[in-house]
């Protein structure tokens, strides 16, 4: 299962197609393309466990590199193309890539980077260059299109945002298997989805996330073809399931609301046929959203519940979902444990912290604190969710432990925006929490407690918003601001954020959207 068995088998035959460009990259070209940047690679003199890291649009080379660090035992860490340049930096800094490969599309952060990131040894740029980096193009194309000798098994190393305000690497052991083996997580869950060498896969997410990359990565183990938009539009959405006869797609819930939010006669105007399976994750999806959905589509629709961290999956169909409404399903790997503060089992239907044993390990890279807060020593490991099993083993999430927050199937913490705000002149305290929004889910919420209360104001609150957006990526920044004379805090320090969240959360039967 590689793209190197079907590009031989078929070397023809689309592995993925640009949506908008409409450019194909057969599996023969993607062997030959991938081989030269392995040997590329080499040339560079990185070697098995070394780290690169990619800051990349939706583009035609994505999966060359992905395929070319995975066939040369690297680390890849694709980066947010929505970040600063300051957090850009601090992963590449952080992952330890000794080469980052940037896109021309997103020239104005990559220009900054090379003056912030003085250890990495190479700069290189696709799609063009921009003073500081080479063409990896020119580049990849002097190099032979043999595989490389020492072929060993890469992985992907993303970074999901810290409690602590810092991103944390999700780093698993690369394992001295041949290059053909998949992941034995994904291969369960791309069983229960049906995937075959017939599919045709339409991804309309960015790449840089976990599941938009993992699943067409494993689309093209299994030899279908993927079409990949290169920025999601409702409508235009729709148009490509009939134009390329699309079997499977992957959304997130956001974008089930903005399909749904279409005219009706756009919503009507394709033919949703040849879709088999539609599946979505990355956040829960609002009950009377996933009932309009399945009535519209049919019975098509799957869900799984799982992290980047790859320690545990539930997974369930749409029957199973009619029958348990609000589910995110029952353990497909791991073994869900539902445990108290102490760590000890609850009873079936009692609330508690999710866990799942006999998972895949991992661990936060340079971070054992975190690490070890989310793995207990029996090896039970944690995404940090709160909630309960019922008699029938289907899991129900009511909360996040940390106030992780979800917009549009993006993990926000709001450490990060606390972080930056608390720094401003005009603010004395501040708490960063979700609240409800009908179109992404949940939205980031900033309630500041003002040096001067009589300050307190729309403008006061623009000039705080416009501040936090100078320091972070727009979308961990807070879309509202509420004052208050003072947060609820203990005599410790110790902030009840909950107390806040609450107002907002008034007449909703849990605390995720």
């Amino acid at each position: 299962m590689h793209p190197f068995i079907h590009a031989a088998a078929d070397p023809n035959k689309p592995a993925y197609v640009m949506a908008g460009s409409g450019e194909i990259v057969t599996y023969g070209q993607l062997e030959d393309r991938s081989n030269r940047i392995a040997q590329f690679f080499r040339a560079q003199g990185l070697r098995t466990g070394d780290h690169i890291a990619l800051m990349l649009d939706n583009n035609p080379r994505f999966f060359e590199i992905c395929w070319a660090a995975q066939r040369s035992g690297l680390y890849y860490t694709a980066m947010s193309t929505r970040l600063t340049p300051g957090e850009a930096a601090f992963i590449i800094g952080d992952c330890g890539a000794k080469l980052v490969i940037g896109s021309r599309a997103l020239a104005e952060t990559a220009a900054q980077l090379p003056a912030l990131c003085p250890d990495v040894r190479d700069w290189f740029m696709t799609g063009g260059t921009i003073p500081g980096y080479r063409s990896l193009e020119e580049a990849a194309l002097a190099m032979p299109a043999s595989r490389i000798a020492d072929e060993a098994s890469g992985l992907d190393m993303l970074y999901s945002s810290g409690t602590t305000g810092r991103p944390k690497g999700i780093k698993n052991p690369l394992e001295p298997v041949p290059i053909e083996t998949p992941n034995p997580f994904m291969m369960v869950v791309c069983g229960a989805l049906s995937f075959s060498a017939d599919m045709t896969y339409l991804s309309p997410a960015p790449l840089y996330h976990a599941a938009p990359l993992r699943f067409c990565m494993m689309v093209q183990r299994f030899g279908g073809t993927c079409v990949v938009m290169e920025d999601f539009d409702a409508e235009q959405f729709l148009r490509l399931i009939p134009k390329h006869r699309i079997t499977h797609t992957q959304v997130v819930p956001t974008m089930f609301v903005r399909i749904l939010k279409l005219p009706e006669d756009a919503r009507q105007r394709y033919d949703m046929s040849s879709l088999e399976v539609a599946f979505h994750a990355a956040a829960p999806c609002p009950i009377p959203v996933k009932e309009r959905m399945i009535e519209w589509w049919g019975p098509i629709i799957s869900e799984y519940y799982a992290g980047t961290e790859g320690c545990g999956l539930t997974f369930c169909n749409s029957q199973e979902w009619l029958e348990h409404r609000g589910t995110v399903g029952k353990a497909l790997a791991g073994k869900l444990r539902i445990v108290d503060d102490e760590g000890e089992l609850v009873p079936t239907g009692d609330v508690g912290a999710i866990y799942f044993a006999e998972g895949r390990p991992f661990e936060y890279h340079n971070d054992k604190a975190k690490t070890a807060s989310s793995v207990m020593p029996n090896g039970w490991a944690t995404l940090g969710d709160i909630g309960y099993v019922d008699a029938d083993g289907f899991l129900y999430l009511t909360d996040r432990r940390a106030f992780m927050i979800i917009s549009g199937g993006v993990n926000i913490y709001p450490q990060e925006a606390e972080n930056v705000l608390i720094e401003h002149p005009d603010v004395l305290d501040v708490a960063v929490f979700g609240v409800p929004s009908e179109e992404f889910g949940e939205e980031v919420k900033a309630v500041v407690q003002p040096r001067n209360l009589a300050a307190a104001g729309p403008e006061l609150a623009a000039r705080l918003m416009a501040f936090c957006r100078q320091q972070l990526s727009p979308i961990k920044c807070p879309r509202s601001i509420d004052f208050e004379a003072e947060l609820p805090r203990h005599p410790t320090g110790k902030l009840y954020k909950r107390l806040l969240r609450d107002r907002y959360w008034a007449g909703h039967t849990s605390r995720i959207a």
